[in-house]
């Protein structure tokens, strides 16, 4: 018997967009069907449980994973992640941080966007199955949402939408009485 053929999924990245440039960004992440996998908001507190904190400890650690990225605002829902992540200008510098490295001794970092959520995704994976004892299990959706944080009046309004997602949490397009089969 065949296997059924998977849907042909379009990219919702901007096609000319170079996601790879120095830049902010506002990504949402979400579990895999958006099980609340990561813990619950209770009169907008988040109350993270032991996969929620393996989220939020593997996306603190990411700046010294990834020396290309700074790291903004970030929340951690019951089953997504909003989050600023900032990728800055990554040339590489050498010891006194004026003088580029040789090329023989170069290493370059992933770069782009879509490479830091993916390894993102990758490292909590990991250890959620690991805790869970559940290799191979999907934790989280395929893709993401992204958007080009393009001012500072966008990225101040994309500040506070991230520190009053818990307190909107009933209206939440992500949360499970509100999603639409």
């Amino acid at each position: 018997m065949d296997k059924p053929k998977e849907p042909h999924r379009r990219s919702i990245r901007l096609k000319e967009y170079d996601y790879d440039q120095p830049g902010a960004y506002f990504v949402t992440i979400c579990t895999h069907r958006r099980e609340c996998l990561l813990g619950d908001v209770v009169e907008g507190n988040i109350l993270l449980n032991k996969q929620g904190k393996i989220v939020e400890e593997q996306w603190r650690i990411s700046v010294n994973i990834r020396r290309e990225i700074e790291l903004d605002e970030f929340v951690v829902m019951p089953n997504h992640v909003h989050a600023i992540v900032a990728i800055r200008d990554h040339h590489p510098v050498g010891a006194t941080g004026r003088s580029p490295l040789h090329p023989k001794h170069r290493t370059l970092p992933p770069k782009s966007l879509g490479s830091f959520i993916a390894g993102f995704k990758s490292s909590v994976t990991k250890h959620i199955n690991l805790l869970r004892a559940t290799p191979g299990a999907p934790v989280w959706q395929r893709n993401y949402y992204e958007h080009v944080i393009r001012n500072e009046i966008d990225l101040e309004e994309t500040r506070e939408y991230i520190q009053n997602n818990p307190w909107k949490r009933p209206e939440d397009e992500n949360h499970p009485a509100n999603i639409k089969s």
